[in-house]
């Protein structure tokens, strides 16, 4: 059996829990109440754009026989130049100097 302070302690567990469980149904009631009763503006938007002919965007342009076509040649890609190919392993910057370097972890 349960010593009476064992009881003590439960009964007042349970009554600080459903203490809390009452205060949070209070506070969403509350919280629901105050959304209830606002008073919601909507901004109403334009009208879509409507379009001359609705028609024409249904189905595909139509395709001409003998119609323009680029005449320039597609550029080429671009190639490095030999003198510039090992240039690309070098880093971007220098090493750091010497006095901004850590000094070596000590072992103990």
């Amino acid at each position: 059996m349960f010593s009476d302070h064992r009881k003590r302690a439960l009964a007042r567990d349970l009554g600080v829990a459903a203490l809390l469980v009452v205060a949070g149904l209070a506070l969403s009631g509350v919280s629901l109440f105050k959304i209830a009763n606002t008073k919601v503006d909507l901004a109403q938007a334009t009208q879509p754009l409507q379009s001359s002919t609705p028609a024409a965007s249904d189905k595909p342009a139509e395709s001409k026989p003998g119609g323009e076509r680029p005449t320039t040649p597609a550029s080429e890609p671009a190639r490095p130049e030999a003198q510039t190919k090992g240039e690309a392993a070098k880093p971007a910057l220098p090493p750091a100097p010497a006095e901004k370097v850590a000094p070596p972890i000590q072992q103990k």
